[in-house]
């Protein structure tokens, strides 16, 4: 697997992950035509079809970690790709571009494909698990009643979550890491996290880049005991 996060973006942690109602939206699951053409490799690197392998490829490891993780585990309904600003709403609530979300009364993921894309040539593989891991772990906190008083403590959580589904299926041999991998994943989440003098208590809070790495790699290291799943 790719290097990856050198030059993360912060949006990836720093997304709107909502949870709020939302209507089923009429959307296409699959990334829409329009900026790049699919196999196309603008930059000699990856193509737009070994990105949806990889989408494809992350969602069924989600499925397969959590299924044997969760009893009664219904998969996330569906995986959704925009590109345009309030293309997706929420409850209302429009997404916009370089954004990713959870919405959990549609029970669905969306992304911004144009950003993700980008991100994967730019970045790597690895970023599309991490970005599907992340809000994969925001639908099982809906699907195990877990509530919370402030969203740095669901954000942090699934930062856990996601470390521990990416380490446990590192260790299953369903992903691989090359050399190299985890020292710059390490470097790039220390350069995310809320801006300085963001109050803990904001509702978009995320958490520190010191905290989000806390977090990760202690769900990659000790899997989901250190994520205080209730």
């Amino acid at each position: 697997m790719r290097s990856w996060f050198l030059v993360l973006p912060a949006v990836l942690l720093a997304s709107g992950c909502l949870v709020g109602p939302a209507e089923d939206p009429a959307a296409p699951a699959e990334p829409p035509s329009g900026s790049v053409a699919p196999g196309e490799q603008e930059d000699g690197t990856m193509s737009v079809d070994e990105f949806q392998r990889d989408i494809e490829g992350a969602v069924d490891v989600a499925e397969e970690y959590w299924d044997q993780r969760v009893e009664g585990f219904q998969p996330i309904k569906r995986i959704i790709a925009y590109q345009r600003d309030g293309e997706i709403e929420c409850g209302g609530q429009p997404l916009t571009r370089n954004n990713a979300a959870y919405c959990s009364a549609g029970d669905f993921i969306a992304y911004d494909v144009n950003w993700a894309v980008a991100a994967f040539r730019q970045i790597g593989d690895a970023f599309i698990f991490y970005l599907l891991g992340h809000e994969y772990a925001h639908g099982i906190q809906v699907r195990l009643g877990i509530e919370y008083r402030f969203t740095i403590q669901q954000e942090l959580q699934a930062d856990c979550m996601a470390g521990a589904y990416m380490g446990d299926s590192v260790r299953a041999k369903a992903l691989r890491l090359d050399d190299g991998d985890i020292d710059e994943l390490q470097k790039g989440l220390l350069a995310v996290g809320d801006d300085p003098g963001q109050p803990w208590f904001a509702p978009n809070a995320h958490g520190t880049a010191e905290q989000r790495t806390d977090s990760f790699f202690s769900g990659y290291q000790k899997s989901l005991d250190a994520c205080s799943l209730r």
